[in-house]
């Protein structure tokens, strides 16, 4: 089943903002994976060691995939900082991206509603100014056909975007495609219809 593309985000930001004398900084990265988040979660930590607490909350995969979801509250009272962060990131509909929360005490408790609105409004103000961009679900697929059929692959593959990853020309030619996986099943019919079977195709790998 082809998957829809979705939002990802173009850059990183940084959100500063002081609440009652603790200092909270809120970053946002693109982590596309479970590593990638939790490398940047760490990378944060260790910028920030001196930090009284590193709240993070990440959203690795699809932004709908909540098995790719995962939240830590570092030290402050449970629910009051991963959860919220949690929210505002799964609530944004963009995807393989991490939050990180670094807050300075300043010596004033905030109790546990502030604390809510602490994390989660430091990082809806971050969403609100984050670049994004599409991130497209691609398929490959492996051609094999005859030299005298590469103008109509030529011709198919322009029609749908595809792209040459790779290429060997030997006794036929063989090909190696990338092109959105939406338009995966057009392109194989419209190949087979105008070879008359003759252009083999099978799929090279599973959706990236």
């Amino acid at each position: 089943m082809a998957q829809a593309p979705y939002l990802i985000p173009a850059e990183p930001v940084i959100f500063e903002e002081e609440i009652k004398k603790s200092r909270f900084m809120t970053y946002l990265a693109h982590t596309p994976g479970l590593d990638a988040a939790k490398a940047f979660v760490q990378e944060i930590k260790t910028r920030h060691a001196d930090a009284r607490h590193n709240c993070w909350a990440f959203v690795a995969g699809r932004p709908e995939d909540s098995m790719l979801w995962g939240f830590s509250d570092d030290g402050e009272p449970s629910g009051t900082a991963g959860k919220p962060i949690l929210a505002q990131l799964s609530g944004s509909g963009v995807g393989e991206i991490t939050a990180v929360v670094t807050r300075y005490y300043g010596g004033i408790r905030l109790g546990t509603g502030g604390l809510v609105k602490a994390y989660g409004g430091g990082v809806q103000q971050a969403l609100a100014v984050l670049m994004t961009k599409e991130k497209v679900i691609t398929s490959a697929l492996s051609i094999c056909c005859a030299y005298n059929q590469v103008p109509l692959l030529e011709a198919v593959m322009a029609e749908h975007g595809a792209e040459v990853v790779h290429a060997d020309y030997g006794v036929d030619v063989r090909m190696t495609l990338q092109l959105d996986n939406r338009q995966v099943e057009n392109l194989k019919v419209m190949l087979m219809n105008r070879s008359s079977g003759q252009i083999r195709i099978q799929d090279a790998d599973e959706p990236s």
